[in-house]
């Protein structure tokens, strides 16, 4: 009946609260809290190597931590087989060729490039992970600055590099092809998005869909031990897609908004 045991539809996302620049010594972070999951993603920026198959593109590095106090299952070392599969889903998300621009971290063609260490961390989960996680880390793209960089060259050839001084003379990642998470977890036979905790207890499948601003799958991924027959396959994509776009809509907005108000705006953090 498209109704929900917390009032939503089968559609609704719970209300997400999202504050980019929380860490001050990363070169951009951002917190997701939605319903009972909360988020932290901190971004760092670092001179490496170009990697041998890619000599004239720059890399990102994922790496999830799921805190203890998140869920009693995470005590021990319950946390790393989820911290695992999460970065592996990240890799894989971020493995298409358009997502982000990774030219634009090149400095020097198989010398030096920048690398993006994206660090997730895992402070309480109350269901749909995954989505959250994937607006975390977009929201905390969309804030890193990375320093300009110069290239200076002497007579001998050798290649010296320098570093601007300036914290507002910084390139910034166009994440406008970063693809967003949705989650589509089938229960009997309809399927919802945002599952709560609650609900993805009573889901045997899900189906992970990764999708663009524009409705363009990336991956797709099944989750859990029941199965999912093709024509509810291909229900549950054109409701990620629907959905995914204007999960992506609403972010940018808050993402533009907070970013408008540059140093006067308030930061809410961890005592909010």
């Amino acid at each position: 009946e498209d109704l929900r045991v917390d009032g939503r539809g089968c559609e609704d996302y719970r209300c997400a609260e999202v504050e980019t620049d929380v860490v001050s010594n990363t070169s951009g972070s951002a917190r997701v809290k939605l319903g009972h999951t909360d988020i932290l993603v901190g971004v760092k920026a670092e001179m490496g190597t170009p990697k041998l198959e890619k000599p004239d593109e720059g890399y990102l590095e994922f790496f999830v931590d799921c805190s203890a106090n998140a869920t009693p299952e995470f005590e021990g070392r319950g946390g790393e087989e989820l911290g695992t599969e999460i970065a592996n889903t990240l890799y894989r998300v971020f493995s298409s060729e358009s997502s982000v621009d990774l030219k634009s971290l090149c400095i020097n063609p198989r010398e030096h490039c920048w690398v993006l260490y994206v660090d997730v961390l895992l402070l309480e989960c109350g269901g749909n992970l995954f989505d959250a996680i994937s607006i975390a880390v977009k929201a905390a793209l969309f804030n890193t600055r990375i320093p300009k960089v110069r290239v200076l060259e002497d007579e001998e050839g050798s290649k010296e590099i320098e570093l601007s001084d300036d914290p507002y003379d910084c390139i910034r990642l166009n994440v406008d092809d970063v693809p967003c998470i949705v989650t589509l977890s089938k229960i009997g036979y309809r399927h919802v998005v945002d599952a709560t905790l609650q609900e993805e207890a009573c889901s045997l499948a899900s189906l992970l869909i990764s999708v663009t601003s524009k409705g363009a799958l990336t991956s797709m991924k099944k989750v859990g031990k029941g199965s999912l027959d093709p024509e509810s396959i291909f229900e549950m994509m054109e409701m990620g897609k629907r959905v995914g776009k204007s999960l992506h809509i609403a972010l940018q907005k808050i993402l533009d908004e907070e970013e408008s108000l540059g140093t006067s705006r308030q930061k809410v953090g961890f005592l909010g």
